[in-house]
């Protein structure tokens, strides 16, 4: 079999594929590595597990805190980090802070459920008093 040379179809073809996977690959990488937005929110956690057929990822569900006689509000969430999935895990049922940065347009749910990604939590301590401690204020 003749090797393929510069002018003939397959190594079009194969020069084609490579660049788009090269292209797919720079895509990837922009869209894992820049946050749309970045921010935290305030709640109980309520609700975290590992989730998938193939690609396993953790899912939460964080309950906002609500002001008195307002609709409940959710926030949910993905993690990629096991490190970060421990520290939610032993923070079930408490009040926590989640500091989460959002990356829109992830081809597959492969990398998380949703486009909001936790990148790390702190306890809230309530004092004597009413108001709220972070860890380390």
């Amino acid at each position: 079999m003749a090797e393929p040379t510069k002018k003939s179809p397959i190594f079009t073809l194969l020069m084609v594929l490579f660049v788009a996977g090269l292209l797919f690959a720079a895509y990837l990488w922009v869209a894992l590595n820049w946050s749309y937005s970045v921010g935290n929110r305030a709640g109980f956690m309520q609700k975290f597990s590992e989730k998938g057929w193939i690609c396993k990822t953790w899912e939460g569900e964080l309950s906002l805190i609500a002001i008195p006689g307002a609709a409940p509000e959710k926030f949910i969430f993905s993690v990629r980090d096991p490190a970060v999935a421990k520290e939610i895990e032993a923070a079930m049922g408490k009040r926590v802070s989640l500091d989460y940065q959002q990356h829109i347009g992830l081809p597959t749910s492969c990398f998380g459920d949703t486009q909001y990604y936790v990148v790390g939590v702190k306890e809230v301590v309530t004092r004597n008093d009413g108001k709220d401690l972070l860890p380390g204020s």
